[in-house]
């Protein structure tokens, strides 16, 4: 019995927040933007919306797509870092706002930026053991709520957004879509990226408030620095782990956090001409990037059976994510 993605999905807010309209709330520019992130736009839901909602719809076109009922599934796995509350899950209520039945199996991973591809990755893992037959696999973010709004380093770098994968059992398949992993974290690196507030080491109060302990902070260079060698490493890693040629990739799909991170990562691999690029119209999305190009990629019929991708991701934690999937 084999794997494979059957359905992609993808949405993002209606509301596009320029590098323009960026200038009149910090001190920053265009020029300034462009020549660091390659980032020109990035959408922003507005305060009616919550991170659940970015996903309930990113799913419903991916079900859409595959041709599946609700009815049909029995796992939904959601990664974020925006969730609309502490509890219950992101995955519960897309389950609730979907009408699937209550004999799937619910649940949100958390690990920033490579959320999708551990998602894939655990999904895949209780669909291959018989215990799931057939799984949405969102990754959704709002980190426009998690953003300071004041500061002109981070400020500039994220948009909101949802992506999910329809993933199932079929018999009639032969091959896996998961050709091969490699994940990694180094906790000893958690504090250059990070939300430093809300949890229960440092719950928010009225007297922290004014520091925004609840929105991302980040150390730009080494975080630069690390994305390029984790990611460049997880690459080099599962192409050595499957025996495959990086000729051999059809595309190369890095998350989209930064131009210049994507562009350093494919000098290292020399792999250019297969690379997907859509940060300059989303900016960071964080668990929702690498799905959305995959949809991108899927509806606009770039995908052919037998094609290779491979695809990285790094986000806080440290944690990051490499893996070759094989479109079916």
């Amino acid at each position: 019995m084999g794997i494979r993605i059957s359905g992609t999905g993808s949405w993002v807010p209606e509301r596009i927040l320029t590098n323009a309209d960026l200038e009149k709330m910090v001190d920053t520019s265009d020029e300034w933007i462009v020549t660091r992130t390659g980032i020109r736009v990035r959408h922003i839901a507005d305060e009616t919306m919550a991170t659940s909602d970015l996903a309930y719809r990113a799913a419903s076109l991916a079900l859409e797509n595959a041709n599946v009922t609700p009815e049909m599934v029995d796992l939904i796995v959601v990664s974020t870092i925006t969730p609309d509350k502490p509890t219950p899950s992101v995955a519960t209520m897309v389950q609730s706002k979907l009408g699937i039945p209550v004999s799937c199996m619910c649940f949100d991973i958390e690990a920033a930026c490579a959320g999708l591809l551990y998602a894939i990755n655990v999904a895949h893992a209780l669909l291959a053991s018989g215990q799931r037959k057939r799984a949405l696999v969102i990754g959704a973010d709002k980190l426009s709520s998690v953003t300071n709004w004041q500061d002109r380093s981070t400020c500039v770098l994220f948009g909101d957004g949802a992506s999910a994968l329809v993933i199932e059992s079929d018999p009639g398949a032969e091959e896996d879509f998961l050709v091969g992993t490699s994940l990694g974290a180094d906790g000893t690196q958690a504090g250059i990226l990070q939300i430093r507030g809300g949890g229960s080491a440092v719950p928010i109060t009225e007297e922290n408030l004014k520091d925004h302990p609840h929105t991302i902070t980040m150390n730009g260079p080494k975080t630069f620095q690390q994305a390029v060698t984790r990611m460049t490493s997880a690459c080099r890693d599962v192409l050595e782990k499957t025996g495959t040629a990086p000729d051999a990739i059809r595309w190369a799909i890095a998350h989209q956090a930064n131009d210049r991170i994507i562009s350093a990562v494919a000098d290292r691999l020399n792999m250019h001409e297969q690379v997907y690029r859509n940060v300059e119209r989303y900016g960071n999305t964080s668990s929702a990037s690498v799905g959305i190009c995959i949809d991108e990629l899927n509806r606009g019929g770039k995908l052919k059976k037998g094609d290779l991708i491979l695809t990285a991701a790094f986000g806080a934690g440290l944690i990051w994510a490499a893996e070759i999937l094989k479109w079916q």
